[in-house]
């Protein structure tokens, strides 16, 4: 079986003998048609965040078509077509027992310490291969999770029509959540140093906002997480404000006197939580609320997946791998 492999820090290679899987008991088999690479992704392949092995399977954004069930399997079936919803918890922690899935210590997290996705076929738990419509394109596959995470981010956050939100960063994130806010009729402004997803945002329907003089926002959402975004985010946010911590990078600090004077309101948010905030996705997308393949640039085939990786940090738009062809060798 074919499948795109991290085999060092930077090195990404077809390999054409990857272990085929077999679904186990509960599980479904599915044919891998896209896979999107978030910032999470770039992290394995850079040497900075530790996998269990290599060569590694990475990749946990994207789905395809069912090709197999495993016993007990009844409300799956052949030629379904699913995304992956690609955190498994454990659904017995104090966490998972309260709906806050997201917080799970025991998280399986597919593409770091559970086999990514890219691959021909992969093995997956029936409850977390999310079925479809068949009018959700290949490539929409590759940004549902994504928006998933900048979805739940947007509830968390307590944003309401009308309001005016600022999104700091407009990588594949911050345009996700431009999207997200602007369905939910707020007005979103985005601040954004890359000129190509600056103006890629602007296109989605985000205001550009002036990085050096922001002020009044009452909820700025940070996705870099740096030292730099999180001083515009400080100076952005109105008194009795919120600022929500997507991005995960530098240490960052503020006074508690600034905190209890300006009364604000500072949260992260990872992920979503299970089943509620990926089933409104899918349906969001079903239902046309919200196409996200309008953040996606051109697909690049798995022979240019080293490529893609290598470039995803400074591309404009959603970098994924098209895999549609190694099903349509399948199907011939």
């Amino acid at each position: 079986m074919r499948a795109i492999v991290l085999t060092a820090p930077g090195a990404v290679e077809v390999v054409h003998d990857w272990p085929e899987p077999q679904p186990a008991v509960g599980e479904v088999l599915v044919g891998i048609r896209a896979v999107g690479l978030c910032g999470s992704d770039l992290g394995v392949y850079e040497g900075h965040r530790p996998v269990p092995e290599l060569p590694w399977l990475m990749g946990h954004e994207g789905g395809g078509e069912i090709v197999a069930v495993g016993a007990g399997v009844t409300d799956r079936h052949v030629g379904q077509r699913v995304v992956v919803e690609p955190n498994y918890p454990c659904l017995a922690c104090a966490a998972c027992l309260a709906g806050r899935t997201s917080a799970c210590p025991d998280r399986g997290i597919v593409g770091m310490n559970v086999p990514g996705l890219l691959a021909e076929r992969v093995a997956v738990p029936a409850r977390f291969a999310r079925p479809v419509p068949e009018s959700v394109s290949d490539e929409t596959l590759a940004c549902l999770e994504p928006l998933a995470v900048a979805r739940a981010a947007v509830r968390r956050s307590g944003v309401e029509a009308g309001d005016e939100c600022l999104v700091i960063g407009a990588g594949s994130q911050g345009l996700l959540l431009c999207q997200a806010l602007l369905a939910q009729g707020v007005r979103a402004f985005v601040t954004e140093p890359h000129p190509g997803r600056l103006a890629l945002a602007e296109r989605l329907g985000a205001k550009r906002a002036d990085p050096d003089d922001v002020r009044g926002f009452p909820v700025v959402v940070d996705t870099a997480g740096n030292a730099r975004t999180w001083g515009i985010a400080l100076q952005a946010v109105a008194a009795t404000g919120s600022i929500v911590m997507v991005g995960m990078g530098d240490a960052v600090s503020v006074s508690t006197t600034e905190l209890a004077r300006r009364q604000l309101v500072i949260r992260g948010s990872l992920i979503y939580d299970h089943p509620g905030d990926f089933a409104d996705t899918v349906a969001a997308v079903a239902d046309g609320v919200i196409v996200p393949g309008e953040v996606l640039q051109r697909a690049a085939g798995p022979e240019q997946a080293a490529e893609a990786f290598a470039q995803a940090r400074s591309a404009p738009g959603k970098s994924w791998i098209d895999l549609t062809g190694w099903q349509e060798d399948r199907h011939g």
